[in-house]
């Protein structure tokens, strides 16, 4: 075979383009010209969002998976949390019967020893349903309007309170609105019975700022720990006895002063207060007092002092509670 007749040129697996550098080159200045050009001219922006709708559906599809996982694991966790607000549930109901019974009982029993001592009957108090219109716009009392006044039947003096407790007491009556002084006023006081010891007492608002109460006039040396419950004694013939009013927050025992500072926290919070109920006075239901106390002496000063304690716009004063 001749030598001319050879063919010279490399096979394509050995050809070579232009060199490296050069591509590099290329690429780099066509990629910064995309770039410069994408950033002033947007010129990519259709090619994208054309790609990104082309690809949603593959993109739903592939999270199908990931979404019927999360949900099955969703769904289980919700139905073992609900099994055991369930469970937590009907345990407390099956407590809440065991109280209702046992409250029956005791209501029963209450009865028949009433009946038997011939005692009179509790009274029923009545309430009104009321609802907060706005606070009083003194900074330095703590007072509120209601959306019920005389037309609904309500009176001044009237017990105000809700599901927590004894919330305060109407002082003012208007036609439609009434203004309720709260338990934190400096202004309010209420007689109250401690639950441990059975004792009795006098609280104050205005306490800590106007957020507390304080039971004044209690001897240093008081059997009253921190926690003690309170609540309404009944003794003064407007709120019915029994009713929640504080509890002991702290308790202030000093060696050169006679009397104990102690603290009380309301039961409900009187910057939360929403629904509540007006009860009716028990003065109104009790008895006349006797016809022989009015010509008794000092029945005119006796008189005086009542009214002073249960005219309209004023609760009744400490000293009036303590005697």
């Amino acid at each position: 075979m001749a030598l001319g007749t050879i063919d010279r040129t490399p096979p394509p697996f050995f050809r070579q383009g232009p060199s490296a550098l050069t591509k590099l080159l290329l690429f780099s200045a066509l990629a910064i010209f995309l770039m410069a050009a994408d950033t002033r001219w947007r010129m990519t922006a259709p090619l994208r969002s054309a790609v990104a709708t082309a690809l949603l559906p593959l993109q739903q599809a592939l999270q199908v998976p990931l979404v019927l996982v999360d949900n099955g694991l969703s769904y289980l966790q919700g139905v073992k949390d609900a099994q055991g607000r369930e469970a937590a549930a009907r345990a407390l109901l099956a407590r809440q019967s065991e109280r209702a019974a046992r409250a029956e009982q005791l209501a029963a029993e209450n009865e028949r020893l009433r009946a038997l001592l011939a005692l009179q009957p509790q009274l029923q108090v009545k309430s009104v349903a009321a609802e907060l219109l706005y606070e009083a716009g003194d900074p330095y009392s703590r007072r509120i309007f209601i959306n019920r006044g005389a037309r609904q039947g309500i009176v001044a003096g009237a017990p105000v309170v809700n599901e927590a407790g004894v919330l305060g007491q109407v002082t003012e009556v208007y036609p439609l609105s009434a203004v309720v002084t709260l338990l934190t006023d400096r202004d309010a006081a209420i007689p109250v019975l401690n639950t441990r010891t059975q004792q009795r007492g006098a609280a104050f608002g205005g306490a800590e700022g106007g957020t507390a109460l304080e039971l004044r006039f209690v001897a240093a040396n008081a059997d009253v720990q921190t926690g003690d419950a309170l609540t309404t004694s009944g003794v003064d013939g407007v709120y019915p006895p029994g009713l929640p009013v504080a509890r002991v927050a702290r308790v202030e025992r000093r060696s050169d002063a006679g009397f104990a500072r102690i603290v009380l926290a309301p039961m409900m919070p009187m910057d939360n207060l929403r629904h509540m109920l007006v009860l009716e006075p028990l003065s109104v239901q009790m008895p006349p007092r006797p016809a022989e106390a009015a010509s008794a002496p000092g029945a005119a000063k006796g008189a005086a002092k009542a009214s002073a304690a249960g005219r309209p716009g004023r609760p009744a004063s400490g000293e009036e509670l303590s005697r």
